[in-house]
């Protein structure tokens, strides 16, 4: 009906020229809803967040747009993006959110990329009122924190160190080695690992931190291969994901299973240790093309518009769940945020992840494990969200 309305005005512009002294209203096109953001384009934060958040934003956008805007409690409005790269910066991008719910006073805001600037900024929302659904947010701290404003849209350590540790149980390991990334999300998620562990007869054999921009991961995983684990957990993100694959591969490092994330889920992954030599791999992931009719008109669309680029099979589904339920809250309750906010907490959401509500400020998603098989990043554990069985036993690297 909006659309039909905005073609009938556009036909009969020249009619509405003579009438406009009495009706201008006839003449003014909507003003845009403006949605501002910080990303990093730069630095070692680009990876990730130019893999599973801005291209979803573009694409959001530009859908929304072609649609006529986004609905704002049922009239169309063009969606204008205000955005700048944080360079990886954590005061770039605390300075960005605060201009531009400061003094630009956009109308929405969507979320920077990771832990670190999601646990910065998230304060800072809540203090100015606006509603952030954070796709790449991994940290039971800024969950606990319970701030009204922020949203989880991803699962939190526990219950993804916890679904690993559960299926590893299910399949008789005995030992584990970890390595993990020293910085909020390493720590966070290595604390929920140890934890997980405690109630089990595995035991691990080692427990090693590196720091963030590591170059060199071959003498730690030479000391984890001569203690021969049945399985090897890397708590890393995705420049160190690649490096420790392709190191383990060098020195002949197989265990039976090899799990490290984030960037597993990346067609960067696959393409770098080529199809064959991802095979077998596990990481985090909870979604793929097979999860939903509408995962698979989101894939293909995001692998049509990018050149053949797919979105990851994690943190891109939960980016692309957030969207839809911030479209939907603004088509119900208009662009007050103190209502959009309430919506999202009180109501169930139909996603491309299936249906969806916050416990407090967490997704109801459980923990997942994803692996690499045929090409295909399946989701293995657990069996009632498996796409695919899970293979136990890793095939040498190629």
């Amino acid at each position: 009906m909006v659309q039909q309305t905005k073609r009938t005005i556009l036909k009969g512009t020249a009619a509405a020229v003579g009438a406009a002294t009495f009706a201008p209203h006839l003449l003014a096109a909507p003003a845009p809803v403006r949605v501002g953001y910080a990303i990093a384009r730069t630095g070692p934060w680009a990876g990730g967040a130019q893999v599973s958040q801005e291209p979803n934003f573009l694409m959001w956008a530009e859908q929304q747009n072609a649609a006529g805007g986004l609905d704002v409690k049922g009239v169309r409005r063009p969606i204008e993006l205000v955005s700048s790269d944080d360079r990886s910066d954590l005061e770039t991008c605390v300075r960005s959110y605060e201009k531009l719910m400061g003094s630009d006073k956009v109308d929405l805001i969507l979320p920077p990329w990771g832990s670190n600037a999601n646990f910065a900024v998230a304060p800072l929302c809540n203090r100015y009122g606006y509603p952030m659904l954070a796709p790449t947010a991994l940290s039971r701290k800024l969950v606990d924190m319970r701030l009204p404003y922020f949203f989880s849209l991803l699962q939190q350590p526990d219950k993804m160190m916890g679904a690993l540790v559960d299926m590893l149980v299910a399949n008789h390991v005995k030992t584990v080695a970890i390595i993990y990334m020293d910085d909020l999300f390493g720590l966070e998620n290595f604390a929920a690992l140890n934890l997980a562990l405690k109630g089990t007869s595995i035991q691990v054999v080692e427990r090693k931190g590196y720091p963030l921009g590591v170059k060199d991961l071959s003498p730690v995983l030479r000391g984890i291969k001569d203690q021969n684990p049945d399985a090897f957990i890397g708590i890393t993100y995705p420049p160190d994901t690649i490096l420790a694959s392709k190191q383990a591969k060098e020195i002949g490092f197989n265990p039976k299973f090899f799990y490290a994330s984030v960037g597993t889920a990346f067609q960067l992954y696959k393409n770098v240790m080529t199809p064959e030599g991802a095979e077998g791999v596990m990481g985090m992931g909870s979604w793929n093309s097979k999860t939903s009719a509408g995962a698979k008109a989101y894939f293909d669309a995001h692998t049509k518009k990018y050149g053949g680029k797919e979105p990851d099979r994690w943190a891109s589904g939960h980016c692309w769940a957030g969207l839809e339920i911030l479209t939907a809250a603004v088509g119900k309750v208009g662009l007050d945020r103190k209502a959009i906010r309430d919506y999202v907490a009180k109501n169930e959401h139909q996603t491309i992840l299936g249906k969806v509500h916050f416990e407090g400020s967490e997704i109801s998603v459980p923990g997942t494990v994803g692996q690499w098989q045929h090409g295909e990043f399946e989701i293995v554990w657990p069996a009632r969200m498996a796409t695919a069985k899970l293979n136990p036993n890793k095939p040498a690297w190629k």
